[in-house]
């Protein structure tokens, strides 16, 4: 034990030291290069020797990148990149170097592991699949080959998110630390969006992915699973959980009522939370409800913009729905390939309502459809089996843990799963489409997939294993 200790003190002070040094080399760098370049390269250095430190401190890192740091690169194209689509493969490499330095390699299993690995092999496929069976009177963009690898990178960023927070976050504490990172960043940025005083603050700063309906789910989802099912909060936690909420139900309901995403969201979150708490009761409202329909669809119906807001948007999207299904229907075991049913829906003309869409730029902005022309049923169906492994375990985990940080956790990751399923009718929320929300819809959806990863994380401390 003796021993032990004084190989971690000696590893940990030899790593102070190479911290100290790397900064002050970065801090002569930058006096003499203060280009952005090299401003960049500089805090790189030391940032590096931290992360070989705390490893899973990249995932916190890969949160406020999302959340804070609007920078993008431009490609050549349409399409900009952005730190978040960055930071994922930065996560990837940090993770290697940390398990070379164990030298160990260290996988943690889950049901939901594999028919992820084989959704990202269907993708490939249906790429593969869909350029050789491509229809010679359809036209293809210049562009379409890296567009189609592009939309397959959102794929497997997005499973790779998963892998990672499920893989290098190895205890509660390190859990705790990233989920009130973003509890704390996110939920000040909400009251700084919503509080008066500070709107030109906080409409200034922050990236595209604040604007997006997945953050702020994902924001309802986590305070209030601490703020209703972890008992034992500390008082000052649970003031600002309760600020955080009424700022995002403020926003949902108030300043963003045009976005359906974004408050049917919001609300369906915090309704499963509060079932969850309170199963008598949330059996009664659902009865109450039904019992009501009408009257309560009627009221939804008005409060999502009525008629006008169903001409503008709702009715077009069915349309649009069924022009890529229909196009799919080409080929429904693989799909067109990722991103390749725009060129396919923009063949023949698009009528609405009397106006004709000559040359349709079709976005179905619905996730299943998305899907479905993407990868086909194949594709569809193995990210279902991947949606009920991660329920099941959800589940299990929930029995598991009744009270505390865990328990809020869990709880929270229910609710955001219930609400992103349903906010997938509304738009490509959880899986972006590189022709609509693209990437800069990546810096809120990788949050989604990086609390789900959590579970996984969870499950291998737990006699509920790999569930």
């Amino acid at each position: 034990m003796t021993d032990a200790w004084q190989r971690d003190s000696e590893r940990h002070r030899w790593t102070s030291m190479a911290v100290v040094a790397a900064t002050l080399f970065a801090a002569t760098l930058l006096g003499i290069y203060p280009q952005r370049l090299y401003l960049l390269a500089a805090g790189a250095v030391p940032l590096a020797l931290a992360l070989l430190w705390r490893p899973h401190w990249v995932l916190g890192l890969l949160i406020a990148t999302a959340l804070l740091l609007p920078l993008e690169f431009g490609t050549g194209t349409a399409v900009a990149i952005n730190g978040a689509v960055m930071m994922v493969p930065a996560a990837l490499v940090v993770w290697i170097v940390d398990m070379v330095r164990r030298r160990g390699l260290s996988w943690a299993t889950a049901a939901a592991n594999r028919p992820l690995a084989l959704f990202l092999l269907a993708g490939v496929l249906s790429l593969i699949a869909g350029n050789m069976l491509w229809d010679p009177a359809v036209p293809r963009p210049a562009n379409l080959g890296l567009v189609q690898w592009a939309q397959w990178g959102v794929f497997a960023l997005s499973g790779l998110a998963f892998w990672l927070m499920g893989n290098m976050v190895e205890d509660e504490a390190a859990l705790r630390v990233l989920t009130w990172s973003f509890m704390g960043v996110g939920g000040t940025m909400a009251l700084l969006r919503t509080i008066r005083w500070f709107w030109p603050l906080g409409w200034s700063i922050g990236t595209m992915g604040l604007y997006r309906a997945p953050f702020w789910v994902l924001l309802a989802s986590m305070a209030g699973g601490q703020l209703i099912h972890n008992r034992p909060l500390k008082a000052g936690q649970r003031a600002f959980l309760i600020c955080v909420l009424v700022a995002v139900l403020y926003y949902a309901g108030v300043m963003e009522r045009r976005s359906t995403s974004t408050w049917l969201g919001v609300a369906l979150a915090l309704g499963v939370l509060l079932w969850m708490r309170f199963p008598k009761l949330g059996w009664g409202a659902l009865i109450a409800v039904l019992l009501l329909s009408p009257i309560v669809g009627r009221l939804v119906y008005e409060f999502a913009g009525g008629a006008a807001k169903w001409d503008e948007s709702g009715g077009s999207r069915l349309v649009l729905i069924g022009r890529v299904v229909g196009v799919a229907m080409r080929n429904p075991i693989t799909g067109l390939g990722p991103a390749s049913y725009r060129s396919y829906a923009a063949v023949e003309p698009l009528a609405y309502q009397g106006a004709l869409w000559l040359d349709p730029l079709v976005s179905s902005h619905n996730n299943y459809a998305d899907l479905f022309a993407h990868v086909g049923l194949l594709g569809l169906s193995l990210f279902a089996w991947f949606i009920v492994a991660l329920a099941r375990l959800n589940a299990r985990l929930c029995r598991t843990y009744e009270n505390g940080f865990l328990r809020g956790y869990v709880c929270g990751v229910a609710a955001s799963l219930v609400a992103s399923l349903v906010i997938m009718l509304l738009a490509d929320w959880v899986l972006p489409f590189v022709y609509n929300i693209g990437f800069e819809g990546f810096q809120a959806s990788v949050l989604l997939w990086l609390f789900w990863g959590g579970l996984v994380a969870i499950s291998q401390w737990t006699p509920t294993g790999a569930a």
